[in-house]
């Protein structure tokens, strides 16, 4: 990194950020990030959230650092629903990146991908903490980036032997399944209906924009695990009161 006047942030795209991290990676960095906030180290204030008037879309800023000597880390973007049906990302974000000691910008990241990486990677932690031992079947709700992506994570994490994959776009999901099929192991397979793809499984992931319940407690297995990542609202709920 050059220094003095001439420095300039480090730019990382899409592409880089794939190339830089993996699961195994990302699965380290939320471990790390979740144990120093259980020990009250790391600093994560209250995220900034508005609302777009016309539909369900919003935008966010959310910031936090490791510990009160780590630099601080800044992460603003949108949610906009309405992207799927034009085969657009539903997510989009960029991550700021300050020196811990001087202050200045130091790396641009995109987001998107980030996002994507670090979200499934802290629901596979969360899986092989709170998953009931062997655990072989899971559910993933939503086939867009961030249901392929907790499709890859989840099956990285957690010795499974099948995944089900359910979205309301029946054809979206059945090509979604097909891919990550075979791509990996576990058996990647599409479920016709949120039902279908819950009943019996050992953990549950919803991945959508949802503001009203999909999953019901009277749909879930015994001792399921059940992991939400859309409801980033109060007014948004993925699961139901009973869960």
């Amino acid at each position: 990194m050059p220094s003095g006047e001439d420095r300039r942030p480090l730019l990382l795209g899409a592409a880089d950020v794939a190339t830089l991290l993996d699961l195994d990676t990302g699965l380290a960095s939320q471990r790390e990030a979740f144990t120093r906030l259980g020990r009250g180290e790391a600093d994560q204030p209250a995220r900034l959230v508005l609302p777009v008037a016309t539909d369900d879309s919003l935008a966010f800023c959310y910031a936090a650092r490791l510990a009160p000597g780590s630099g601080a880390v800044s992460k603003f973007g949108s949610v906009n629903p309405g992207n799927a049906a034009a085969g657009r990302p539903t997510v989009s974000a960029t991550v700021l990146v300050l020196d811990p000691d001087d202050g200045r910008l130091v790396a641009i990241v995109e987001g998107t991908t980030l996002t994507a990486l670090r979200t499934s990677a802290a629901s596979a932690l969360a899986a092989t903490l709170l998953a009931r031992p062997g655990a072989a079947t899971a559910a993933v709700l939503g086939p867009g980036v961030q249901g392929r992506g907790h499709v890859r994570a989840l099956a990285h994490a957690l010795p499974l032997e099948e995944i089900r994959v359910w979205g309301r776009d029946r054809q979206a999901t059945e090509r979604a399944a097909a891919e990550l099929d075979e791509e990996m192991r576990p058996r990647v397979v599409a479920a016709a209906t949120v039902a279908e793809a819950v009943a019996g499984a050992d953990v549950v992931a919803s991945c959508t924009a949802s503001p009203s319940p999909l999953v019901e407690a009277e749909q879930l297995g015994r001792g399921a695990t059940v992991i939400s990542i859309g409801s980033i609202t109060p007014d948004r709920s993925e699961v139901g009161l009973g869960v």
